[in-house]
């Protein structure tokens, strides 16, 4: 367990979106902030040493994360940078099948499952929380599945409530029934009228499954598996209700100046979180689910045109490089060198990109070992955004067609 000057850091901070608890930041010796490169055993050598740079001089920040690992995939050829350290005890690099926590991108996998759904004609677009879950409150009845995954609500989050915050702050390993989330916020009315803004919630992916379970009468951990982990192939990744992560596992940190960086990797549970933030994966199987998540492969063209219609300058949380706008679970991020398609996220040792080219064929996945947020050390979450922008660029360059897949290239896709 972490010591108790990083617990009463690591609970201030708790009410942050996404449950972007306090994190926590550290000075890491110089010999632990260089990084060797991959691990031997991921075999994909550097190809760019401009990018490394970029991400040991990372880590080498004074309030840095111990360690990264970015994977730029393009078609059947990975190539794999990391710096710094997946695990201080051991001084090894991180792995590209290390267990980790995605975070908010969480989000997109709860999205993946309600799109396919409206794809099998179990659910709508337009159904509403008063049609599928008439027990919640009156006053969110009108609110519909669209905004929910647009983040247009107008549902209160959960995790910012003073009862939810005081369970978590006297014991972060609590385990909450992810199923009653939303009791927390039953006696608060909406934020604002549905449709009419953006607000980040965690409240909504909430919602989200829970119309999915309604929908079906199957729990939302099986609708995963069925919808999205076994057509995808994903044998490591899992949304587990406790604290502890499958080995192994990237750690997190709490990195506070001036001490030393302390591992919370498993101080805190994720029930919750649950569908909003809760899943474990690896880099290796992140970059396969948006490829078909953010692509053209997991979904019908017509589902696929609902849930890229973006609405400019909405960000993700934090939010991801270039300039941002919401989709249904998912973001559109438009750099310098091109647009992805993608989705960020936060949790207490660990800050997450994910992220595609539109046809599929390439993706990025970007994970640091520390949080970071706009409220969270943000120079450290700007420099991140610029070294993602760069790797974008990387991923991008060279590109036949911006708006389609590659010569030769057809994106199978998933029925």
């Amino acid at each position: 367990m972490p010591s108790s000057a990083s617990v009463r850091r690591f609970r201030a901070g708790l009410a942050v979106a996404a449950l972007t608890a306090a994190s926590i930041a550290a000075l890491l010796p110089p010999a632990q902030a260089a990084g060797a490169g991959p691990s031997p055993r991921d075999g994909h050598p550097y190809q760019d040493e401009r990018l490394q740079r970029q991400l040991e001089r990372l880590v080498e920040q004074p309030d840095g994360p111990p360690g990264v690992i970015a994977v730029l995939t393009r078609g059947n050829r990975t190539q794999v940078y990391t710096a710094g350290v997946g695990d201080i005890a051991t001084g090894r690099p991180p792995r590209l099948d290390d267990h980790m926590r995605i975070a908010s991108i969480a989000k997109a996998f709860s999205g993946a499952v309600a799109l396919r759904l409206v794809d099998q004609g179990r659910l709508s677009l337009d159904d509403t929380i008063g049609s599928r879950l008439p027990a919640q409150p009156a006053a969110w009845h009108a609110v519909t599945l669209r905004q929910l995954l647009q983040h247009t609500s107008g549902l209160p989050d959960f995790s910012s409530d003073p009862e939810f915050l005081s369970i978590l702050q006297a014991d972060p390993r609590h385990v909450f029934n992810p199923r009653t989330l939303l009791d927390f916020i039953a006696d608060e009315p909406l934020l604002f009228r549905p449709g009419t803004l953006y607000e980040y919630s965690n409240s909504d992916n909430i919602a989200v499954a829970l119309m999915a379970e309604a929908a079906t009468g199957r729990r939302y951990e099986d609708l995963l598996e069925e919808l999205v982990y076994r057509p995808l192939g994903l044998r490591d990744t899992s949304l587990p209700l406790g604290y502890r992560l499958p080995r192994p596992f990237l750690h997190g940190y709490d990195v506070s100046p001036p001490a030393p960086p302390e591992d919370i990797s498993e101080a805190v549970g994720t029930s919750g979180v649950w569908a909003s933030g809760g899943i474990v994966s690896t880099p290796r199987e992140l970059g396969a689910f948006i490829r078909a998540y953010g692509g053209p492969g997991l979904l019908s063209e017509e589902t696929r045109k609902e849930q890229l219609a973006f609405r400019p300058g909405d960000s993700s949380e934090p939010a991801g490089p270039g300039t941002n706008a919401a989709g249904l679970a998912i973001f559109r991020y438009t750099t310098r060198c091109g647009v992805l398609h993608g989705h960020t996220g936060n949790f207490p040792g660990y800050t997450q990109l994910a992220a595609t080219t539109p046809d599929g064929t390439r993706s990025l996945t970007f994970s640091i070992n520390t949080q970071t947020s706009k409220s969270q050390k943000p120079a450290l979450l700007a420099r991140l955004r610029t070294v993602q922008e760069d790797f974008a660029c990387a991923l991008l360059k060279d590109r036949r067609d911006p708006h389609g897949p590659e010569k030769g290239q057809h994106p199978a896709q998933v029925r």
